[in-house]
């Protein structure tokens, strides 16, 4: 018998190597790919780990009280993991975002676990998205602003996915995520680097919004992250320093994926290797592999956050072809003929 409750799985996620997915210059080059599976937390993503720490802190302090309802600003993820939690502790939970057709698993997602979703105007970007919803929590007597853009507990440890030893013990060269809020960023690399003060973390964002390096946003579909402001967190690394190229803080590159690269990276190693992901795990493949066929990469560990599983994101471009494939093998309604033979559809020869 065991008396854990849904929250308690949070964490402990796998790390396992990849090899079948590797260009050719990167064997070549004897790097060891490794990918943090935070698909494998029970919400399906990385977000489980801050949505928990944030909401458990804020019970600790009391900040956060019985009865009180629960409000984020999200891009789907976070807002994903704060339902489920709220869910499993009884609290009532509003969770905004923009009004977009890849949006759509995490609206059903979101309302499954029985939290109410707000829709902002799409046009008004990540700012009317936070103003709504700050307006909307000061508008209302016990209301709960999670806000983890902004929440001060991130950094230190609760977006730090354990990297526990693999083989004998794991030095990490590189560490490769993507930037939502930066979190994970400060987080892990914070702890990661005090490990092995050479480690390289590595930011990625989308090549249409590099707003780190002081680039314009224009828009994309790589999810999760690139949401077009710089985040607090990064800022805050070298505060007054300007967005440009090169480092920050400890931070050393800002790299980019476009969104048709993360496409064809998360294709990759779900066809290669089984592992399947979301369009941001993509983008940070796609980047571990312009390292890993570097010459000062040979013969090191780079470790990769795969954020969120691909399932999640039926609605998104990711899927496209295999959805226009799908609705013509599966006929609606179907042929219910007995005098055309015994196989109807062959994909092979789609």
């Amino acid at each position: 018998m065991t008396d854990m409750n849904i929250i308690d799985t949070i964490g402990n996620t796998p790390l396992v190597r990849v090899n079948r997915v590797l260009t050719p210059e990167a064997k070549a080059n004897n790097v060891r790919i490794l990918i943090k599976l935070e698909m494998q937390n029970p919400g399906g993503s990385i977000k489980d780990r801050i949505a928990k720490n944030m909401l458990e802190d804020a019970e600790r302090s009391g900040t956060l009280k019985p009865g009180m309802t629960v409000v984020e600003y999200t891009s789907g993820n976070t807002g994903i993991g704060i339902a489920m939690i709220c869910a499993a502790k009884g609290y009532k939970c509003i969770i905004c975002m923009p009004q977009l057709p890849p949006f759509e698993e995490r609206y059903i997602v979101c309302r499954m676990f029985g939290a109410d979703v707000h829709l902002t105007a799409p046009a008004l970007g990540m700012p009317g998205l936070k103003s709504y919803t700050e307006d909307l929590v000061e508008k209302n007597e016990g209301y709960f602003l999670v806000n983890s853009f902004l929440m001060k507990l991130i950094p230190p440890f609760i977006t730090r996915p354990r990297v526990r030893r693999f083989g004998s013990n794991l030095n990490v060269d590189y560490f490769i995520t993507g930037v939502g809020t930066g979190g994970t960023a400060t987080g892990t690399g914070k702890y990661l680097c005090e490990k092995n003060p050479n480690c390289k973390v590595i930011c990625v964002e989308p090549t249409e919004s590099r707003v780190h390096l002081g680039a314009a946003h224009t828009p994309h579909t790589i999810l999760g992250i690139g949401a077009g402001v710089p985040t607090h967190f990064l800022t805050e690394l070298a505060p007054g320093q300007p967005f440009a190229e090169g480092s920050r803080g400890l931070v050393s590159e800002f790299l980019s994926a476009s969104s048709s690269e993360s496409i064809e990276w998360a294709t990759k190693l779900a066809k290669t290797e089984g592992i399947m992901v979301g369009p941001s795990s993509g983008a940070t493949l796609k980047v571990a592999m312009d390292l890993a066929e570097r010459p000062e990469a040979k013969g090191k560990t780079i470790v990769v956050i795969a954020a969120s599983h691909g399932i999640r994101y039926t609605a998104h471009p990711l899927w496209k072809e295999m959805k226009q494939e799908a609705k013509t093998a599966l006929p609606q309604p179907p042929n219910m003929s007995k005098d055309e033979g015994t196989l109807f559809w062959d994909s092979s020869e789609a």
